[in-house]
């Protein structure tokens, strides 16, 4: 267990500067560089509130977009820090220097309470690089470090690892929470337990399901991902993409579920489609006939119905990936369909993950009706594979 902002009131006294670590990475339109979803900021706001319970002068940090340690003008936080002070009703001061005293001196002028933005951390080269002496510079600025990022948990940054080392360092609510929701599926997850996959590749998602293999009842498998497992129980996929030795694994899975009573279920129809186009021409056929020469890009109708049914009695539903080509609104059905049916869930707990699910799911305004919608993608993933994520390690243990 790691410590949190609530353990903060335990100390001797409390954060004059907080150094608040938050994922801010939000899409942006590519034509007018807007916010299009601001799910993320609005994630944070527990925690900037809690600690301004506390008096805390907050600096917030994060990075926007991958500009690769140059300085990127559409990327900056500019966007972000107005759509925050209407969110908060307050100013946020935008600092662009990253040095600490620097920014310690600017933050010491303003009242408690008070909350500024440092520009985008990723406009640094040695962010990414984790450099200890730049680690150290972020560190000067504050007396405590809160990391509320979850979507970079699993990257060993200056602002995410390295200022650790110099910081007493808590995890946010937001990241408390991810840790605390994701736990409820890795661990010891309320049985029976069903897991809903999808997303392009069967090899994005074969560490998910081997560490969840012994923790549940069945698995449910969608997407592009389903054509290997497709192939492997004898039947053609078309021009469906897939790794040959998918198909291996794919059998070898078959089997190492039936050996521990997992119940695998697999579509029973399809949309496919002659080109992998939005505006390709499409039809709905059974698994078992999908033509030469089309491409699998959504589950069929009957599918839908089927994994339904099949989710009705779990009292843990886990969904990573999309169940189609759901960035293509002719082929996003199958996903939003499976995103509606999991919000009205009346008894258990639904969790979901993975970038383009979690898009899917704020996008239809139905965060609210899952118990858990996972802010990190990348992060998520290696979290249900079990990894250790180095920006939660590094943070300190509960005694």
């Amino acid at each position: 267990m790691k410590q949190t902002i609530y353990d903060i009131d335990s100390r001797d006294s409390r954060p004059g500067i907080a150094f608040l670590r938050v994922d801010y990475n939000v899409p942006l339109d590519r034509s007018t560089n807007e916010i299009i979803d601001d799910a993320r900021i609005a994630a944070t706001i527990p925690t900037i509130r809690y600690l301004q319970e506390l008096d805390a002068r907050i600096i917030l940090c994060s990075h926007l977009g991958r500009p690769k340690g140059q300085v990127v003008p559409s990327l900056t936080m500019s966007q972000v820090a107005k759509r925050l002070e209407l969110m908060l009703n307050e100013p946020v001061k935008i600092l662009t220097s990253f040095d600490g005293i620097s920014i310690r001196g600017e933050v010491n002028t303003l009242g408690p309470k008070s909350v500024v933005m440092l520009e985008n951390i990723r406009f640094v080269p040695h962010e990414e690089s984790n450099d200890p002496a730049f680690a150290k510079q972020l560190a000067e600025s504050a007396d405590i470090y809160v990391n509320d990022a979850f979507g970079t948990a699993h990257r060993a940054h200056a602002s995410t690892v390295g200022i650790t080392h110099h910081l007493p360092a808590v995890a946010g609510l937001l990241l408390s929470r991810e840790i605390e929701m994701l736990e409820q599926v890795t661990l010891n997850p309320e049985r029976p337990t069903a897991v809903l996959v999808g997303g392009a590749k069967l090899s994005d998602k074969i560490g998910i399901i081997e560490n969840l293999m012994n923790k549940i009842d069945q698995l449910l498998i969608g997407g592009g991902m389903a054509a290997p497992f497709i192939k492997a129980i004898g039947h053609g996929v078309g021009q469906s993409s897939y790794d040959v030795d998918q198909v291996s694994i794919a059998s070898s899975l078959i089997d190492g579920a039936k050996s521990n009573n997992i119940d695998i279920v697999l579509p029973i129809d399809a949309i496919v489609a002659d080109a992998f186009s939005n505006n390709a021409a499409t039809k709905v056929v059974p698994i078992s006939e999908i033509p030469d020469g089309w491409i699998l890009m959504d589950i069929g109708p009957q599918t839908i119905s089927l994994f339904e049914s099949q989710l009705q009695n779990a009292k843990t539903v886990m969904w990573n990936g999309p169940m189609g080509v759901a960035e293509f609104t002719k082929f996003a059905s199958g996903t939003r369909e499976m995103a509606v049916s999991l919000s009205k869930r009346t008894k258990g707990i639904s969790i979901a993950g993975g970038g383009s699910t979690s898009q899917m799911i704020h996008d239809l305004g139905l965060t609210n009706s899952f118990t858990h919608v996972s802010t990190g993608g990348g992060a998520s993933l290696e979290f249900l594979e079990g990894k250790n994520l180095p920006a939660i390690n590094a943070l300190l243990d509960k005694p």
